[in-house]
C-alpha cells in the first residue's frame, strides 16, 4: 500500500552557486552526509549530484512528513546511495529508519533523473501492508 508519495525539482545552477567553488560550502557541509560528500564526481557533474540528492531528500520528506506527529524531521538523516548496479536508493537505517517506523512506512523507492538544468527526484513511502 502507498502511504505517499513526493516529488521534487532543483536548479542545477542554483545548486552550483549553492556549493561554491573549491573546499565544500556551509551550505554542503549543513545538507549532505559524509557518505554523499565522499562519493560526489569533481567537474561538471557534481553540482548536478547534489541536486538530484537534495531534490531526493525533499521528495522523502513529503513522502512521509504527513504521516508523523509532529509533521517534520531533519533532512539530514535521509542518505543517498548507490547499489551494486549504479541506481540510488535512500538509506534506511539509523534516525531514518527510526521515523521510518513511526510513520508504518516499510520501503523507500526512489527515481532520480536529471535533465538539462534540472534535477527531479520521485519517492514513494510504501506501508508494511503492501
Amino acid at each position: 500500500m502507498i502511504l505517499g508519495i513526493g516529488i521534487d525539482t532543483v536548479d542545477i545552477k542554483r545548486m552550483e552557486k549553492a556549493l561554491g567553488k573549491g573546499e565544500p560550502s556551509p551550505f554542503e557541509m549543513r545538507v549532505f552526509t559524509e557518505n554523499e560528500r565522499a562519493a560526489a564526481p569533481e567537474g561538471l557533474r557534481r553540482a548536478a549530484y547534489f541536486a538530484a540528492r537534495f531534490a531526493a531528500k525533499e521528495a522523502v520528506f513529503k513522502a512521509v512528513a504527513h504521516l508523523l506527529p509532529e509533521k517534520n524531521f531533519d533532512l539530514r538523516i535521509v542518505e543517498t546511495r548507490h547499489g551494486e548496479n549504479g541506481f540510488p536508493y535512500i538509506y534506511e537505517e539509523g534516525p531514518l529508519g527510526e521515523i521510518l517506523r513511526k510513520a508504518g512506512a516499510a520501503k523507500l523507492h526512489l527515481s532520480v533523473t536529471t535533465e538539462a538544468d534540472l534535477a527531479t527526484a520521485f519517492v514513494i513511502a510504501e506501508g508494511k501492508d503492501a
